[in-house]
């Protein structure tokens, strides 16, 4: 097992961040791994963790009634997956499940919690990343429902 500091360290969403912050950051953290078709999160389930993917792919995806599941994104390594633990009530909206091995950082959310409230530095720090990676996601998303639904006339357009 490799220091997580380090391995935080390396990941481009920890990019210029203080070392104190990392330092405080890699004490909620421990390295784990999922088999092909293991689920890391449920939806409706406590979300009380986020994951740097290290290796392999996780499929978002969302249970369709009498369809099944509906694969909505599939993160990479260097991929960060989990802000449901920032936000109450710290449930999960999407499943999560591994498409092959996965090997991954878990940061606990609780103990990342606890720290945020006594530091607002490391607070402010780490919701301003979050908040970019969640812009980002919104709008993969909105290019995805454009491609599948394309451009449809308004209200005014096309009617007589």
């Amino acid at each position: 097992m490799e220091d997580i500091e380090e391995l935080l360290r390396q990941h481009t969403f920890f990019r210029d961040i203080a070392d104190a912050h990392l330092r405080t950051i890699g004490g909620c953290g421990v390295e784990v791994q999922y088999r092909p078709g293991e689920y890391i999160a449920r939806e409706n389930m406590p979300a009380d963790y986020f994951f740097l993917i290290r290796r392999g792919c996780v499929a978002v995806e969302i249970q369709l009634p009498n369809s099944g599941p509906l694969c909505l994104q599939t993160l990479h390594e260097g991929d960060i997956f989990g802000w449901s633990w920032l936000f109450p009530p710290y449930q999960w909206t999407f499943d999560a499940r591994a498409v092959d091995s996965v090997q991954a950082i878990q940061l606990d959310g609780r103990c990342l919690r606890g720290k945020c409230e006594a530091e607002p530095e490391l607070g402010y720090e780490l919701m301003k990343r979050f908040a970019r990676i969640m812009t980002e996601r919104l709008q993969a998303t909105r290019l995805q429902l454009l491609d599948i639904y394309g451009e449809r006339p308004g209200p005014a357009e096309g009617s007589s």
